[in-house]
């Protein structure tokens, strides 16, 4: 990650990650070289979603974003995509924070179908 307003950021959503399950487990995943710290992702009863942080936002990545309900629209990016869904975040975005953890409660939800 970064140190910047990024990693701000990705400390919030954590946070509401975290709030919104607190059995949620993180993990570090997918070390390359390229990508030497790795991806930060969050599972509980199977893969929930992915942080990942790029030059211009940070992105989270929802497993089964595609099968889950989003009356909100939270969701901003990857919405052709069969399966995932994701969140754009850039620095000056807000976020429905309720909208959010309503996201992580359904992909519990859906892994636990």
């Amino acid at each position: 990650m970064t140190t910047d307003w990024r990693d701000t950021r990705a400390q919030q959503i954590r946070t509401l990650i975290v709030q919104a399950e607190p059995d949620i487990t993180e993990e570090i995943k997918w070390r390359k070289p390229s990508n030497p710290g790795g991806v930060p992702t969050f599972s509980l009863d199977g893969l929930v979603c992915t942080l990942e942080t790029y030059k211009d936002k940070i992105k989270v990545t929802f497993a089964q974003g595609a099968s889950l309900p989003d009356p909100a629209g939270v969701f901003n990016a990857s919405l052709t995509a069969g399966t995932r869904r994701a969140v754009d975040i850039r620095e000056s975005d807000s976020v429905d924070d309720d909208a959010f953890a309503d996201l992580i409660r359904a992909a519990v939800a859906f892994n636990r179908k």
